[in-house]
């Protein structure tokens, strides 16, 4: 997802653009490409552009207790600030920026959204995602999925030290 800001250089510091997002982006890395929504508002520093934005998609997961894959909903609010490489007036290369970390702007004055969005998505993922909150799971025995119905498995015999526990299920 690419932005031209050439005419945002240009102009003072502080002044801002707001622009739609409606496009779609490969935002897990893993070529599931996922439509991404929202705006975003362009600030231009003295150092390049600030992007902050809220912004929605849907990643694919797959729950980790049954094995299903599901949609998850996920809201990205991004903010990070885009280093100019190349002087829009001069066309002379500017000092390259002091974190190696941080996002550019090409020579041809364009940002790309599509990293950070999909390093805000992999922030967004929930470390141990599940398909719903009361997922059963599988059958440590046969495998089958518990969200679908009970398996045929016979159900093994409580310890009787801990039959009282079984009363609060």
């Amino acid at each position: 997802m690419q932005i031209n800001v050439s005419q945002l250089l240009k102009e003072t510091f502080g002044t801002a653009r707001n622009y739609k997002v409606n496009e779609t982006v490969d935002v897990t890395g893993d070529g599931n490409d996922g439509l991404v929504q929202g705006k975003v508002r362009l600030f231009r520093t003295p150092r390049g552009i600030l992007v902050n934005g809220s912004l929605r998609t849907r990643v694919r997961l797959t729950c980790s207790r049954c094995l299903s894959l599901f949609s998850y909903p996920a809201t990205l609010n991004i903010e990070e600030e885009y280093i100019s490489t190349v002087d829009v007036v001069s066309g002379t290369p500017l000092p390259p920026p002091d974190e190696s970390s941080s996002f550019t702007i090409d020579e041809h004055h364009v940002i790309d959204l599509t990293e950070a969005i999909r390093q805000y998505t992999l922030l967004a993922v929930p470390m141990k995602p599940l398909c719903r909150e009361d997922c059963a799971g599988l059958c440590p025995k046969c495998g089958h999925n518990l969200n679908q119905g009970d398996c045929s498995c016979p159900k093994q015999d409580i310890d009787s030290r801990w039959s009282e526990l079984s009363k609060l299920l």
